[in-house]
């Protein structure tokens, strides 16, 4: 643990002052792209995006491009090419099972073929929310934008959309259109993500917020803003402990986010039961 004198000087430092700033951009709009994925059913796909955003970074280290770039537009185009499976009966399962498959393959042989180092395409499985650049801050600043804007825009739609995908089709929500824009925003959102906690710990900022959430807010508009408060909270609780008790933040912070979602869900239904026997 270190002293108060450190601990003021580590937030005086610029890669601090970074890390502080990606989190509470990515407190605003991560945690709503997990009511999403939670409202969709497709937890899966979290572990599908990160191998593509893996892949994606291979390529741009062979390439001599952007990894980062390279690894939002792939997961960008992975996210679109699901929708078309989203209405069918056998689901997304199979095809996301198929594509983290592939997707860690074809990377990992890029890696072998093109004979570059493969530390950069795998810092992306592990994060350092403390190497947080620049443009890792203008990618989450756009997503905090649009995300919330969405939600604004499309509230009606997303609402019947996530509660009953006949039912949206049947009081002419465009599914088809909504559905793609909704699988490319969560796609380009995880692998926007990866670089603060991680690809092995992005639920931190996304789905553990939203399951929280769940369990608190009434509506889709009530678990978008809970998802938010709660993300807010744990990114910056998250980033203070692991500075004070000098640990790597990832962890910190998945700890600190499962502990809020396990209390959120188990203190409601106390209440509940206690309400309820209560008036019996």
């Amino acid at each position: 643990m270190i002293s108060w004198e450190q601990f003021t000087a580590l937030l005086g430092m610029a890669p601090v002052q970074r890390a502080a700033l990606g989190l509470m951009l990515g407190a605003v709009a991560l945690p709503p792209v997990g009511v999403l994925i939670v409202g969709m059913d497709i937890l899966p796909l979290r572990f599908a995006i990160m191998h593509v955003a893996l892949l994606g970074s291979a390529i741009g280290l062979l390439t001599g491009l952007d990894p980062l770039v390279c690894a939002l537009v792939l997961c960008a185009v992975a996210g679109g090419s699901l929708a078309p499976l989203a209405g069918s009966p056998a689901g997304l399962s199979g095809a996301m099972g198929v594509m983290m498959s592939l997707a860690i393959a074809v990377a990992l042989l890029v890696l072998s073929v093109s004979g570059v180092n493969a530390n950069g395409a795998f810092e992306l499985l592990w994060g350092s929310i403390l190497s947080t650049q620049e443009q890792d801050i203008a990618v989450l600043a756009v997503l905090a934008v649009v995300v919330p804007a969405l939600y604004f825009w499309k509230r009606r739609d997303l609402s019947l959309l996530l509660h009953d995908r006949e039912l949206a089709a049947c009081s002419g929500v465009r599914t088809g259109a909504l559905t793609v824009l909704l699988l490319v925003l969560v796609a380009v959102a995880i692998a926007g993500a990866i670089k603060l906690t991680g690809a092995l710990l992005v639920d931190a900022l996304t789905l553990l917020p939203a399951l929280a959430a769940r369990s608190l807010g009434r509506g889709l508009g009530g678990m978008v803003a809970w998802s938010i408060v709660l993300g807010g909270g744990v990114a910056i609780a998250g980033l203070f402990a692991a500075l004070v008790l000098n640990q790597p933040p990832g962890p910190i912070l998945v700890l600190l986010a499962g502990v809020v979602a396990i209390v959120a869900q188990v203190f409601p239904k106390t209440a509940l039961l206690s309400k309820t026997r209560s008036n019996g």
